[in-house]
């Protein structure tokens, strides 16, 4: 391979995982500090999910905690699985009845969806910590 095709290739992800890291730290930041978990209960609640307390709980702390793990490239595949399904639920039960464009339509969360598979099936790439870990592994 090229050396400039192997330097794509180790860079490639990287404008991907901080777009995708940086969407979802400020959408779970802002579920924690603006709404808070009552708030975001109350959204589940209205959306028609039982148990919307401790689901709150867990939807802040999967989109920060996702967010960090796809910025760094910690476990990114596993981050960005567990997002996608977030996206999926939340066109499924939110967004699907308002079409396709926003500001009510599921656009937005169908990116956000394609974004976080692709990181799921093919990684963090290079400059991350899963590929660090990978290459330390093969060393020794």
């Amino acid at each position: 391979m090229p050396d400039n095709a192997r330097w794509m290739k180790e860079l490639g992800m990287m404008p991907l995982r901080i777009v995708v890291g940086a969407v979802f730290l400020m959408h779970g930041g802002q579920k924690l500090f603006t709404f808070g978990v009552p708030g975001v209960a109350d959204m589940l609640f209205k959306l028609g999910f039982i148990l919307a307390t401790p689901l709150a709980v867990v939807l802040i702390i999967a989109e920060l905690a996702g967010a960090v793990a796809i910025l760094v490239g910690a476990f990114a595949r596993w981050a960005g699985l567990l997002l996608a399904v977030d996206m999926c639920v939340a066109i499924l039960v939110a967004r699907l009845q308002g079409g396709f464009f926003t500001p009510y339509g599921y656009e937005f969360e169908l990116t956000l969806l394609g974004a976080c598979a692709t990181i799921a099936l093919v990684g963090a790439g290079g400059t991350s910590v899963d590929d660090w870990r990978a290459r330390r592994a093969l060393k020794g």
